[in-house]
């Protein structure tokens, strides 16, 4: 296929520098940025550690005698972080021949007068450089290279007989030596925690916790590092506990920009593979080479296009092998370079990088991003068709919509003020940018402030408070990018909206275009309060919008006959309304038939976003119930457990099919419990039941035996009729463990055990099941007490309730139960502020738990009801107002894009002061843009000589690298009785494949000579994806005139 000319055209503020952000060579400029260490990650409970690295525990823990409230950036981690920041700023002033002077401040940010703000608690660290232009921007480069700043902590779960096995006095020592070698070659810090259902402060098992007892008693295995060392460790960590299980692991190189292509939107190709081949895939991370700090020491234990694969057998992993193979030889990739501004490239990769993941993850796509502190605004995207392309483009320009760029020149200072000295300066910048969030460059008294909207304006607001420019004439000048598509909308008929907003509040305004995608809203006035008030009304023109799921089947009802009907509900509330179908969105024949993407945007200006909720519930009112309001549901499934559903994966798409729902696992690598059930409100409590019909679950029972009881045991009272009712009644099959004899007290009795086995969503009446079970022992004299694993009663009961009316004298007025989400929990999540912007991302209808109630065959509480939360959690898929904003409770206002990008659960995500901006003028200046957490590094295979000494080992294929060999000689697995089993093949955990053995059964032929070397670059065919801004289809849409005829 010839690849199609890239069109030419003028890139305006490309080529050159850009205004806002003078950097010429010979100027003396000052530059003040906060490093973003993540200094509020906390260290394990002391109490909880069972096993640390060496030196983790001293890092991750508070020395003893430290007061309960120290906050968490006290710890010896984060402190030594700032400590070494410090010095390395000091060698650097040093080294330079005073031509560069570099300070390091650390502060709790401040309250700012008209600013709403959470609870400021974290710890700021600012770095202030000052000298020649271009050797401020390198050492800017350097610091945040060279600085963990991507510090982050991850948690593996492990089943304790792994580490403990029964019958054996404490832990493997193997798997210890094993954890150690990791932690010493990655420099990451790992720790062995107790279960939480063993900790001391967790609860005894009670009704809301029945069907997750499982799960809370395995262990957790922490894990501390930057980006690299924690994805490397975690990585081998993963593979360890595989390799207990007895499984091959096996490896293949694969270009890097495929993996994302390949694996299909939300990774289907990749979970088919697996559900076919009964294997495990592990993609390394996608963005290597972003970060390019690195912990002194550590060893590069993967390449970084190497993929892992795990499975029962070598013939599975070659099967998976050869159709990874198939994948890249049909795979058609699409490229296309984007501009940015460059100053935002950079705020994107610190503070978006999880939304590009999403992004990239629901689109199929890749993007290339450029190293951190590179100065480059161009980013290449890849994808399997142009549809990919244009969606993935648009998502990334909507997140550098976020970011505001603005300047403060000081036209003719006050001549009675004295002018700033430079370690007036000096004080002055980094107190700024701590309270602010911004980052901020000064010179020849000019101010230029780039970051987030909300930290932009915070930033603003304390410069002007600043004595020397109480009375100085100054120009002032904000920059607003903005999708080209709404530059009308913001406008309005010949620049109407515009030109009122210029007349009132004394500013000019000028649109000036970026590219093809995006423009400048340039905003310019004389004074602060001008251009302040000039900025908040160009906000309130910009485009909030909501985005939701409508079935196609339902567009012609809605939008009724000549457009009537959506006409009346848009001139009601004064809300646009589109309407894009399968074929406007191009997904006839492919997969987003499957895929449910919002299909429905409702935008108007940001002044009036209180109406999209009421036009969404009265278009919501005309689609019948069962598809009405999709909505996602987490379900939490023991990890190694979703494999076994992978491979049932015809009959999940058969109860998808039945129930209009959608199940999503999530990525093999990231080590999570949480499957994602999304659909219609009303449809997904019923695919939640069936599904965890296939979830097992067991709990086991133990109590003493008599002679009296063991001949119940044996009889057919009990084998035939206790039982049989108890699977009829209470779906539990019961089944009797051999007796055995233990020492209670100084007396020896005998043990039987029982052990109850049922689908999760039965777990609700499992207490029911086991008082009907141990009826007839206790009426033949078992003691109630000396049951061991019964279900105490709930103790949020209404009788504990009213106790209090009996502890005092005077007749009290009970407390008010807790407001809960859930119909059984009474704690279930932390209290939350409410708002109007909260039920965009909650739209607050209940789910339909009465539907569960009827089902029960024993008339026992919901069976799901302990796992299933309020149905609406991310519904409306709201990408309303911007204010993606970290740190600030505010969304960007113009971001409508149709991918669901799983939006954020905070709390605080649409606080009361999310969007105060867009209803007063008084407080929508306010909120500090925080630190952020970061990933990965590099982007080379690092695969050298370290691989063969790794425990891991080489088995000589031709084609990929072998991990098969032993983890630790001597490590084996723990077989059903608890017993430490020696591997095979002489102690290895993986037994060798044997080359004698070949898929077709030849004696002699070597099964991993079969499979061909992947290509790497010429599986591909690359076609230049050629977008104009003039007769676009990507997202066509339906716009209905008020003239629409319905077809």
């Amino acid at each position: 296929m010839s690849a199609t000319p890239p069109l030419k055209r003028p890139i305006p503020g490309v080529a050159a520098s850009d205004p806002l952000n003078p950097g010429q060579p010979g100027h003396l400029v000052n530059l003040s940025f906060n490093v973003p260490f993540s200094s509020n990650i906390a260290g394990p409970e002391k109490d909880d550690v069972l096993y640390s690295s060496i030196g983790a525990f001293q890092k991750w823990t508070h020395p003893d005698g430290t007061a309960e409230e120290t906050p968490n950036h006290a710890l010896p981690i984060h402190a030594r972080n700032v400590e070494n920041l410090r010095v390395s700023c000091r060698r650097m002033t040093e080294g330079s021949d005073e031509k560069i002077h570099a300070t390091v401040t650390s502060s709790k940010p401040k309250p700012v007068p008209g600013m709403q703000r959470g609870p400021l608690t974290a710890l700021v660290t600012n770095v202030c450089v000052s000298g020649d232009a271009e050797l401020v921007h390198k050492m800017r480069q350097k610091i945040l290279n060279e600085t963990p700043i991507t510090l982050q902590t991850a948690t593996i779960d492990i089943e304790r007989e792994h580490i403990y096995p029964k019958g054996q006095e404490g832990a493997r020592a193997d798997i210890m030596a094993h954890m150690d070698d990791i932690a010493n070659k990655t420099k990451a810090d790992i720790f062995l925690l107790e279960a939480k259902a063993r900790r001391k402060d967790s609860e005894s098992a009670s009704f809301n916790g029945v069907s997750e007892t499982s799960m809370d008693n395995r262990l957790r295995i922490q894990i501390y590092g930057d980006m690299e060392s924690l994805e490397n460790a975690k990585t081998r960590l993963l593979i360890m506990i595989d390799q207990l299980l007895q499984r091959q692991v096996d490896t293949v190189r694969l270009e890097l920009s495929l993996h994302s292509l390949i694996s299909g939107r939300n990774r289907r190709n990749i979970k088919h593979i697996e559900s076919t081949t009964s294997t495990a895939i592990y993609f390394p991370p996608l963005f290597p080479s972003v970060f390019s700090y690195t912990a002194p020491g550590s060893l590069p234990l993967r390449g970084r296009d190497e993929i892992i694969i795990t499975g029962d057998s070598m013939d599975s992993i070659l099967q998976a092998k050869k159709r990874l193979h198939d994948l890249v030889m049909t795979t058609k990739t699409f490229v296309k370079d984007v501009h940015v501004t460059m100053s935002k490239v950079d705020y994107i990769l610190l503070e978006r990088l999880d939304k590009i993941r999403k992004i990239i993850e629901a689109n199929g796509s890749y993007v290339l991003l450029p190293p951190l502190g590179n100065t480059s605004g161009v980013l290449r995207v890849q994808a399997t068709d142009i549809l990919n392309v244009e969606r993935t483009v648009r998502e990334i320009m909507s997140l550098a919509g976020q970011f505001y760029a603005a300047s403060w020149w000081v036209t003719h200072p006050d001549p009675s003020q004295r002018q700033p000295t430079p370690s007036d300066i000096r004080a002055m910048l980094p107190d700024i940018c701590i309270n602010s969030g911004a980052e901020i460059t000064f010179e020849n008294l000019n101010f230029h402030i780039n970051g987030s909207d909300d930290s932009v304006k915070a930033a603003m607001s304390i410069i002007n408070s600043l004595p020397f420019l109480q009375r100085a004439q100054s120009t002032l000048r904000v920059k607003v990018e903005l999708a080209n598509e709404h530059k009308e909308f913001v406008s309005g008929k010949k620049n109407g909206k515009i030109n009122k907003i210029m007349s009132q509040s004394n500013v000019q305004i000028v649109f000036d275009g970026f590219n093809e995608y995006n423009f400048y809203i340039d905003v310019r006035g004389s004074q602060y309060e001008a251009t302040k008030a000039g900025l908040d009304l160009v906000e309130l023109e910009m485009p909030a919008s909501i985005s939701f799921h409508v079935p196609d089947q339902y567009h012609k009802r809605i939008i009724g006959i000549g457009g009537q009907h959506i006409q009346r509900i848009m001139k009601k509330y004064s809300v646009f309304v589109k309407f894009s179908n399968a074929m406007d969105r191009g997904g006839i024949g492919k997969d987003d038939d499957d895929i449910k993407v919002d299909n429905v945007i409702c935008r108007t200006p940001a002044r009036n976003a209180d109406n999209l909720e009421l036009v969404k519930q009265e278009i919501m009112d005309m689609v019948e119930k069962v598809d009405a309001e999709f909505v996602s549901e987490p379900v939490p499934v023991d990890r190694l457990y979703h494999r076994e559903l992978i491979a049932r994966m015809p009959e999940i798409e058969a109860l998808e099919k039945k129930w209009n729902c959608k199940i999503t696992f999530p990525g093999t690598e990231q080590a999570s419990d949480i499957i994602t059930i999304s659909g219609p409100e009303y449809q997904v409590p019923q695919a939640l039941d069936e599904f965890l019909g296939m979830v097992p679950e067991s709990h086991e029972i133990e109590f003493p035996t008599t002679e009296e009881l063991s001949k119940f045991l044996s009889s057919d009272e009990f084998r035939h009729e206790l039982t049989t009712k108890l699977r009829d009644q209470h779906i539990v099959e019961v089944a009797i463990a051999e007796p055995k004899r233990e020492m209670q007290g100084d007396k020896e009795v005998t043990v039987v055990k029982l052990t109850l086995s049922y689908t999760r969503n039965n777990a609700g009446g499992l207490k029911d099941a086991i008082d009907f079970l141990l009826l007839p022992f206790i009426s033949r004299g078992l003691e109630v007490d000396n049951v061991k694993g019964a279900i105490p009663r709930p103790k949020s009961d209404s009788f504990e309730d009213n106790m209090p009316y009996f502890e005092s004298k005077l007749l009290q007025r009970a407390e008010p139960p807790m407001n809960a989400e859930s119909p059984t929990r009474a704690t279930f999540a932390e209290a939350e502020h409410r708002s109007f912007f909260n039920k965009l991302r909650k739209p607050g209808s209940m789910a339909s738990f009465s539907s569960f109630l009827d089902r029960r065959r024993n008339g026992s509480n919901s069976p799901s009801s302990s796992l299933f939360k309020h149905a609406s959690s991310n519904a409306s898929k709201a990408s309303l107002v911007s204010m993606e904003s970290r740190d600030s409770g505010y969304r960007n206002p113009w971001n409508d894009s149709g991918i669901d990008l799983e939006h954020d659960q905070q709390a605080n995500g649409f606080a009361a002061n999310g969007h105060a901006s867009y209803t007063s003028h008084g407080n929508g200046w306010g909120s500090f843009g925080g630190s952020a957490s970061r990933p990965n590094t590099s982007s080379n295979s690092l695969s050298g000589a370290f691989e063969t000494k790794f425990p891991f080992g080489t088995n000589g294929n031709a084609s990929t690298t072998s991990l098969s060999a032993p983890l630790i000689p001597g490590l084996g697995m723990v077989n059903g009785n608890g017993v430490h089993t020696p591997g095979l093949n002489g102690g290895d955990v993986t037994p060798k494949f044997e080359s004698s053995r070949s898929v077709n059964g030849d004696a002699g032929a070597n099964t991993t000579d079969t499979i061909p070397e992947l290509p790497l670059t010429t599986a591909a065919t690359t076609t230049q994806a050629v977008a104009t801004t003039n007769g676009d289809k990507t997202g066509s849409t339906i716009d209905v005139p008020a003239n629409a005829k319905n077809e």
